[in-house]
């Protein structure tokens, strides 16, 4: 069946794809069981105020605590506090946050529990910086991580050994109480201790991981930072004060692109989920994606009715020494897309943030097809120049292409879907 609207049909995949990962109804699913003392709920992400009132609405019981959200708008919440701070570069709002979680858990007994809601961008809003280190290194710190192009996992590995509270630190402080952490993942793989850096789920890598990951990805890490990284060590999975405490990934991207292939499929489109772990250059991801879209499309007009590819993952944008204008990853994909699919017909594309913000504006992503980029061109953009500069958001709000959602409360990383006519 022909689709009239295809931005329209894609938007409705996205939208598909975030009420799949829905906090109320996957806190639901994973509830734990009453404790004799206290519920103590602490939490950091873009989905933290979410994943807190969904808990207050279900919970039955006493219920105390704090989470932190970043700066917007937030849910709003009874017994539990929602401070807010900034991201993607910490501030001092983060540092009050931190500390604040840990003094929520200090004291506990083992007849207490512990609720972490733990979800992406966890990690900038949670600074805690060691004896000897300053707000101001952990923002260093934190702008050579989102300008080196290393994956999240490499990021998050380096950024454990830079903290009070990541790395499972924050989980030791509240020993002897049982912790369980349900995580919304944004990242691939869905381990879950890769999550805002893992602060209530240590996992195995150590220091010398952390110095590879810096050699690796050629990290423009401080010397005080890189000194310190050498000679400290983050607790292991194995440590006595994580026994009995429970991690469950209760929201994916997996699960995301499931929901909209179901869509898909309902709606008469051939559903076809590349993969849920996808990372790299974002502009080296894009042409991956048109080349892909591109090939189906010539591989399969035989087929009876449309076709839409599914992904997503999360890739990076390394910054030179030019820096960088207005955008994100998803907006400099799908520029890339947009040249290569230049002059092309039958395939539309979406990619955007699931948690409604790409990169440094208010758009969730946006769209393109074979029009886009000579629509840019005809508002006195170029392509290839706005995508040089990393300037994607510019060149897609000259085509008037910009996908805007909002925060959406939820955070399962990135998504892409490609309809083939």
């Amino acid at each position: 069946m022909p689709i009239e609207n295809p931005r329209a049909f894609l938007a409705s995949l996205f939208h598909a794809a975030v009420r799949a990962a829905d906090p109320l109804e996957a806190i639901r699913a994973h509830l734990p069981a009453r404790p004799i003392g206290r519920t103590v709920v602490i939490g950091a992400g873009k989905a933290a105020s979410q994943m807190a009132q969904a808990l207050e609405s279900l919970w039955d019981g006493p219920l105390e605590g704090v989470v932190v959200a970043r700066y917007g708008p937030v849910a709003a919440c009874a017994r539990i506090r929602v401070l807010q701070a900034a991201h993607p570069v910490p501030d001092q709002a983060g540092i009050v946050g931190g500390n604040a979680l840990m003094e929520a858990v200090r004291g506990l007994t083992t007849d207490d529990l512990v609720i972490a809601l733990i979800s992406g961008g966890g990690s900038a809003l949670l600074p805690s910086p060691p004896p000897g280190f300053a707000l101001a290194d952990e923002m260093a710190l934190n702008e050579a991580l989102l300008a080196s192009g290393a994956p999240i996992s490499a990021m998050n590995v380096v950024r454990k050994h830079v903290s009070m509270i990541k790395g499972g630190r924050l989980a030791a402080l509240a020993s002897p109480a049982r912790v369980v952490s349900l995580v919304v993942s944004d990242v691939p793989g869905d381990n879950p201790a890769f999550v805002a850096s893992g602060p209530t789920i240590p996992d195995a890598a150590g220091r010398e991981d952390a110095l590879r990951a810096i050699r690796d990805y050629r990290m423009n890490i401080p010397s005080n930072i890189l000194d310190h990284i050498a000679t400290v060590e983050t607790p292991r999975p194995d440590d006595p004060a994580f026994a009995g405490h429970a991690a469950h990934v209760i929201a994916s991207a997996r699960v995301s692109l499931q929901a909209a292939a179901r869509l898909s499929g309902e709606t008469g489109v051939t559903p076809l989920i590349l993969s849920d772990r996808i990372e790299g250059e974002a502009r080296d991801i894009g042409r991956m994606h048109a080349a892909l879209a591109m090939e189906f499309q010539g591989c399969h007009r035989e087929r009876q009715g449309p076709m839409v590819l599914l992904s997503a993952g999360e890739t990076t944008v390394t910054i030179g020494p030019e820096g960088a204008k207005k955008g994100g990853r998803n907006t400099e994909l799908l520029l890339a897309v947009a040249i290569d699919l230049d002059g092309a017909t039958g395939i539309t594309a979406l990619a955007a943030d699931t948690d409604g913000i790409d990169g440094s504006e208010d758009n969730a992503g946006a769209f393109c097809d074979g029009k886009t980029a000579s629509s840019i061109r005809a508002a006195g953009g170029e392509p290839r120049a706005h995508l040089a500069r990393h300037d994607a958001w510019s060149a897609f709000a000259l085509a008037g292409d910009l996908f805007e959602t909002g925060p959406t409360g939820t955070n399962v990383n990135d998504f892409r879907a490609f309809l083939l006519m």
